[in-house]
């Protein structure tokens, strides 16, 4: 059924994935794989240890270059010899404590790096389509109660979220046909970005993540320390907004210039999760016997405590929505790790595919029309 998804689009395609050797984009790739296209990703080393990456095997099987998205003549030439049909561009610096450390590399990274992605994807002659990920915290967070619009205002205090905000400027600069013409596009090339909440599932080790904490905690026999206990996040599994990369980056290449716009990917309504609840029903779930809960508050304002998207532009116009509620997440990430810790040296590709292959198999039982349906070319 997996091969399946996306009505076959993405078989015998060649595809550009940057920043492949991190969590999204290593599931990403893994994905892409199963579908039949031709993956070929470009990201410096993985950011962690272990990674997904790593432990999918993920560069043994694919055209594996490590280069830095700030390194513009690679990136052309990268799209020059490779050809890729579409490109998925996620490479980051995704953390937003991290941004405080290093401001000007962050908006280098996410923004220029940004840049140079898309200059080089539009003097590409084979590329059909682009999508260009950036964040939730692109939003200027008002702390509202309800979800932020596609047309809602963009930048953040933080670097993390102000460099997010940024790239998607950047966006909406290079959509233009008279900017794509002056690079030597003579047709135009689709370009869209998605703003997607907290991802999550199996393969994240990044540092300050929860996900990644619990599973260092729950390794080492130790206990867990989370600030923000009550804050709500919009929680969702990572093949939730990589099902809706690849459906807008196969309706963009189908459709044209129809959905070259900034579409979220998140859970739409339902009952908020706080991050204190949201670790104890994984340490029920996963009941380790030395690992307690501890709430520490967190005083330095890095982070908001309110911020979640209004998806219905995504569910009405690509029919695009969750698949899996915060349970399914939940036993998703939990087996996932499980089986990574019982032996941290398998291949863990199989496993990662029966979960695509899970979450596959659900969305088609939801009538999710990713799930079977091709895009009219």
């Amino acid at each position: 059924m997996t091969a399946d998804a996306f009505g076959g689009f993405y078989r015998n395609k060649t595809v550009l994935v940057t920043g492949h050797t991190g969590f999204k984009g290593s599931w990403l790739a893994l994905w892409l794989e199963r579908l039949g296209a031709r993956v070929v990703g470009y990201a410096l080393d993985p950011p962690s240890e272990p990674s997904n990456f790593e432990a999918c095997r993920i560069g043994r099987r694919i055209a594996d270059i490590r280069g830095d998205v700030r390194n513009a003549a690679l990136l052309a030439a990268t799209i020059r010899e490779h050809r890729p049909d579409l490109v998925f561009h996620l490479a980051a610096q995704a953390l937003v404590r991290r941004s405080f450390d290093a401001p000007a590399a962050t908006f280098d990274v996410n923004l220029m790096g940004t840049v140079n992605v898309l200059e080089a994807a539009i003097r590409g002659e084979s590329v059909r389509a682009v999508v260009s990920i950036t964040s939730d915290k692109a939003y200027r967070n008002q702390e509202w109660p309800w979800g932020y619009r596609e047309t809602d205002l963009l930048g953040g205090a933080d670097p993390y979220s102000a460099s997010k905000g940024c790239a998607e400027l950047a966006v909406a600069s290079y959509q233009d046909w008279t900017v794509q013409q002056k690079l030597g596009r003579t047709a135009p090339l689709p370009i869209a970005s998605t703003r997607a909440g907290n991802v999550v599932g199996g393969g994240d080790w990044a540092r300050d993540r929860l996900i990644p904490d619990i599973a260092r905690a729950v390794a080492a026999g130790a206990d867990i320390t989370i600030r923000n206990p009550e804050a709500t996040r919009p929680w969702q599994h990572v093949l939730e907004p990589l099902s809706g990369y690849l459906w807008l980056g196969a309706r963009l290449a189908a459709e044209g210039l129809r959905h070259a716009e900034p579409w979220n990917f998140g859970p739409n309504g339902g009952d908020p999760v706080t991050v204190g609840t949201l670790v104890t029903r994984v340490l029920e779930q996963w009941a380790p016997p030395k690992t307690r809960l501890l709430l520490e508050r967190d005083e330095s304002g890095a982070e908001s405590t309110l911020l979640h998207l209004d998806c219905s532009k995504a569910q009405h116009r690509l029919g695009w929505r969750l698949a899996w509620n915060v349970d399914a997440t939940i036993d998703a990430i939990v087996a996932w790790y499980v089986a990574y810790l019982a032996d941290p040296a398998a291949d863990m590709t199989p496993f990662a595919l029966q979960q695509i292959e899970q979450y596959t198999r659900d969305a088609a039982g939801q009538r999710l029309p990713w799930s079977a349906t091709a895009p009219q070319e």
